[in-house]
């Protein structure tokens, strides 16, 4: 009898968090530009609630957590619509249910049928046994298979969220998906410009496949952030100052080196930690006086930190008149700070800044 209540109480529990999930991924969306259509959203949660029901992920959580996730990634860090946030709810219900793409057409329509039925092909091609072998084609078939961006951004998504959670996997499973990750989905997220996505991919993978070198270097970071600190504030100072005096809105913002690409570098320049100089970037984020003046300021800015820090004659970057294929617009330039490092700076408008 006590069974039965106690699985009721947890059953209960369970259907109050996945509830919770679901109300803060609809705030999450109501809070964004996009039209606000709910009641698709709510009909593609429901279905996929009831599709899932009884499922267990390894963690012990229901499984319909997932795709909640993996939504709120798609509405929050990628910034899609409806739409996508649909496709996310529905991503393993053809696979891992029995209902079939026909049935998602039926209730949600072609787009939607389609971006689901694209994951659903992609999820089988790439854990096969021959998974490695055809990473390289995976590639490929990943960028002319699929009609509709949408696809690979749900799919990074997943990947995000499966690397986030990898901890409940077991340990061969964790290195594989890892090694995956770091051959495949972080480059991808590189290429589309999600590069927060990318770096935190690439975090995630070296943690699992690298636990000593990755710890090493956090516990490294760790110890000499307070001398970052006051390395920022001491080299950030006179820049404040003269950008002042120049009238300009902006903030400068300190940018850290991530862990990966910290030990990437000491393997490709065979440099212990100590001798790695960039661990630290500023970013100058301003609002240009107007738009047309939007490039001469990023200039003006350039031209007056020059004038307070020494420049590297052959590290200036000038994105902002020839933006990167992937729409990227900066200005970058190292500078000598007053302790002989160099610093690289980040120069960019706001406009800029919401592009990358």
């Amino acid at each position: 009898m006590e069974d039965n209540v106690s699985q009721k109480e947890k059953e209960k529990a369970e259907e109050e968090m996945i509830e919770q999930a679901f109300q803060e991924l609809l705030n999450d969306y109501l809070a964004t530009k996009h039209r606000k259509r709910v009641e698709i959203i709510t009909k593609a949660f429901n279905f996929a609630n009831q599709a899932h029901k009884g499922i267990k992920r390894r963690s012990g959580e229901p499984y319909i957590m997932h795709p909640i996730a993996v939504a709120k990634i798609v509405c929050n860090e990628i910034g899609l619509g409806s739409t996508s946030i649909c496709s996310a709810l529905l991503h393993d219900v053809v696979e891992d249910t029995d209902y079939t793409v026909e049935d998602i057409e039926n209730i949600f329509g072609p787009k939607i049928a389609q971006i689901v039925d694209g994951l659903t092909k992609i999820s089988g091609g790439i854990f096969g046994d021959r998974a490695s072998a055809q990473a390289e084609n995976f590639k490929k078939l990943l960028l002319t298979m699929s009609d509709d961006i949408r696809v690979i951004l749900i799919k990074i998504a997943d990947r995000l969220h499966n690397m986030r959670t990898l901890g409940s996997m077991l340990p061969n499973k964790q290195y594989k998906i890892a090694g995956e990750t770091l051959y495949i989905y972080a480059p991808l997220a590189n290429r589309l410009g999600l590069y927060k996505i990318k770096t935190e991919l690439e975090n995630l993978s070296f943690r699992y496949e690298h636990p000593e070198e990755y710890r090493e270097i956090e516990g490294k970071l760790a110890a000499t952030a307070t001398e970052r600190d006051r390395l920022f504030k001491e080299f950030t100072a006179p820049i404040r100052a003269q950008l002042d005096k120049m009238g300009l809105k902006y903030r400068i913002l300190a940018r850290i080196k991530s862990i990966y690409s910290i030990w990437n570098k000491m393997q490709t320049k065979h440099v212990p930690f100590e001798e790695i100089y960039d661990l630290l970037a500023v970013r100058i984020i301003f609002e240009p006086r107007n738009m047309e003046e939007e490039l001469n300021d990023c200039f003006d800015i350039y031209v007056s930190v020059s004038k307070i820090y020494k420049p590297h004659p052959d590290r200036l970057r000038d994105w902002v008149s020839h933006p990167k294929a992937n729409g990227y617009q900066a200005l970058h330039v190292t500078l000598m700070g007053n302790n002989g490092q160099w610093i690289e700076v980040q120069i960019r408008s706001e406009r800029m800044n919401d592009v990358a």
